[in-house]
């Protein structure tokens, strides 16, 4: 990615103070979708890391994952497969529960949908704390495919993530187009 791509996506990055509680700077992307270049430069990075890593399908994480993650498959000419809350896909489903901060919490993939030998990237619009990302990957290996990757706009790097989710990529790359 070129430093031009990289200052545009930055640029159309909004900090938030004290959202959704005091203290937090939260991280909106949503000028950045509203902005047709921006989005464009963006489904176009991840959509060649797809290309680049050999991906036959692309996951995107509830919810904001989708947004970036249908057209980045759409793009790379892969399927889309939706990782979801628990009990939101109808019929049969994988389901990996994470620990969060206070509690845990489940996703949920449709298992059919990922065949033996598909190689599966991630994609997501921020790691934080990396939970959500490492349940996944379980999911993503449980149907029998193999992680190509984990591809992500933007990675708050003081909150651990990265560090969280190694032994989970078992060497597959973790890709971050912004660090924070």
């Amino acid at each position: 990615m070129t430093a031009n791509v990289r200052e545009l996506l930055l640029s159309r990055i909004r900090d938030v103070s004290d959202y959704p509680k005091p203290g937090v700077m939260f991280k909106d992307i949503t000028p950045l979708l509203a902005d047709p270049a921006a989005f464009t430069a963006l489904t176009d990075a991840l959509a060649g890391m797809c290309v680049e890593h050999g991906a036959t399908k692309v996951v995107g994480l509830e919810a904001r994952g989708f947004i970036l993650a249908a057209p980045v498959a759409v793009r790379a000419g892969l399927g889309f497969i939706p990782v979801r809350k628990a009990g939101k896909l109808p019929g049969a489903t994988l389901s990996q529960a994470y620990e969060l901060e206070y509690g845990t919490a489940e996703v949920e993939i449709h298992a059919e949908d990922l065949d033996r030998g598909d190689r599966v990237m991630v994609i997501d619009d921020v790691l934080a704390t990396g939970g959500t990302a490492e349940a996944s990957l379980g999911l993503i290996r449980r149907a029998g495919a193999e992680v190509a990757g984990l591809a992500i706009l933007m990675e708050l790097g003081f909150l651990g993530g990265r560090a969280r989710l190694e032994p989970a990529l078992d060497g597959a790359p973790l890709e971050a187009l912004l660090t924070v």
